[in-house]
């Protein structure tokens, strides 16, 4: 093991779960990966076409938020659209071809204080990494509810993004009351006949200009001091049940569809003494590179993307990631400040 100076930004790490753990005999790898939606198969792909061996620690949900979507129209290469179960499928199968080695598995621990680095997995299977790769994705917040769960898919959704267009002329409606949710509802003006802002307060926490937007537009209407109690429906969305906070009257809402933008969590606990992060949680990295605070360990995906989550884009941060740690590990990993990239990697073509 080889210590190097590592400033922590939450203070100093709690290591304890490595005591009694024996590294001497660890897999080690050029590479490790954690997460395999779009940005962490799509690492694995490049990291295995450079040579790099990775190894990929699915976590505790294998695909990211795409396993949970039913139709992708949005992806590029997809005309008629694709299943996103299917789609992780395809991401998956191709960076097996290659050579990467997925695994079931949650990592319970890191130590990067040290090179190579040390992670944990399942809190007992010592692996020693080069580089490692964070894509453990960002998770939607949910309202709690049993049926909310059991219509994800068929009418429920957290990205109007992704989803608004499968409601074309359709009531729907949106939970939440910050600027997310508002662009989330002047978006899906775009499709759904009406949309219905519900809010368990009086008052809404987006900004003024979101709010000007919002509450003057002809479809979208609020409906105030009110929660989701029920999603209603067998197959699909049928309608909610709501109750005013104030009065504790009971209604029932029909809508197609239910957007919850109550916010997402991004999925860092592990790494949070480590990698610097913004007030949300997010993974900071370095300007244009993937880069975190430690040389060596790269980001991305929607860990560290608080802005677009699209299965497109975390895919592309993916690509970025893995040609940023072949070229780190290529130069000596000695380094750290972040590469430069004049091709598409080291000795290979760009496609």
């Amino acid at each position: 093991m080889r210590k190097v100076e590592i400033s922590s930004p939450n203070g100093i790490p709690d290591l304890s779960a490595f005591d009694g753990v024996d590294f001497s005999a660890a897999e080690h790898r050029p590479v490790v990966i954690v997460g395999t939606g779009p940005a962490g198969l799509t690492a694995a792909i490049y990291a295995a076409r450079a040579n790099l061996n990775p190894l990929v620690i699915k976590g505790p949900e294998p695909g990211g938020q795409l396993i949970t979507t039913t139709d992708v129209e949005n992806y590029p290469g997809f005309p008629e659209g694709i299943q996103g179960p299917e789609l992780m499928q395809r991401f998956e199968a191709q960076a097996v071809r290659f050579g990467a080695s997925l695994r079931y598995g949650v990592v319970t621990g890191v130590d990067f204080a040290q090179r190579p680095f040390r992670l944990l997995i399942d809190e007992k299977t010592p692996v020693l990494a080069d580089a490692v790769i964070v894509s453990t994705g960002a998770s939607a917040q949910y309202l709690g509810l049993e049926n909310e769960r059991r219509l994800l898919g068929r009418g429920v959704s957290a990205c109007a993004t992704c989803d608004g267009a499968f409601f074309q002329g359709e009531e729907v409606a949106i939970v939440g009351g910050g600027d997310a949710a508002l662009e989330e509802a002047l978006f899906l003006t775009r499709f759904a006949s009406r949309i219905h802002l519900i809010h368990r307060r009086e008052q809404l926490r987006a900004s003024k200009i979101m709010q000007q937007r919002a509450l003057t537009h002809d479809k979208i209407t609020v409906i105030w001091n009110t929660v989701v109690e029920d999603v209603l429906g067998e197959s699909e969305v049928e309608g909610l049940a709501l109750r005013n906070v104030k009065t504790g009257e009971a209604s029932v809402l029909p809508v197609k569809g239910l957007f919850v933008a109550i916010g997402h969590k991004p999925n860092t606990d592990v790494f949070k003494a480590w990698l610097e992060t913004d007030k949300l949680g997010y993974i900071q990295t370095r300007p244009g590179s993937t880069q975190t605070n430690i040389p060596g360990v790269f980001a991305c995906g929607d860990v560290q993307d608080r802005v677009y989550r699209q299965a497109v884009t975390a895919a592309g941060s993916g690509c970025m990631a893995a040609i940023e740690a072949e070229r780190w590990l290529a130069e000596g990993s000695d380094t750290d400040t972040p590469p430069v990239l004049t091709s598409c990697g080291v000795g290979q073509s760009c496609g």
